[in-house]
């Protein structure tokens, strides 16, 4: 986990991200202010978390950009931990904050079982 600790310190001074562990997974959380669902794209690759992210920005017509220190255009390739899996990710953006749960390899899926009524 030490290289994802590691990568993270690395991504740009305005990406604030938090990682978080329990016993069965990964919660990586990364403030990307501006950027919606429609906008982010997360993959699992050989073993490598990759994410890209725009924010969108609407410039009011009657107004030009004199500064612009809120680009925000990030394309991270970032190692998993060793005992992390993509399967059954699951990733969620809301407000601008992106939040990726990464099960455990082995954490054991809790399944539920449908019953049916049969009386019924």
């Amino acid at each position: 986990m030490s290289a994802l600790r590691d990568a993270l310190r690395d991504l740009p001074e305005t990406v604030f991200a938090d990682l978080l562990e329990s016993d069965d997974a990964y919660l990586l959380v990364i403030d990307l202010p501006g950027a919606t669902g429609e906008t982010v794209d997360v993959r699992v690759s050989a073993g490598r978390l990759e994410i890209e992210a725009r924010r969108e920005k609407a410039l009011p017509p009657e107004f030009r950009y004199v500064e612009e220190d809120r680009a925000l255009f990030l394309d991270a390739e970032l190692p998993l931990p060793p005992d992390a899996t993509g399967a059954d990710a699951e990733g969620t953006m809301e407000r601008g904050v992106l939040e990726l749960r990464l099960p455990k390899a082995s954490a054991a899926p809790e399944t539920t079982i449908p019953v049916d009524d049969a009386s019924a």
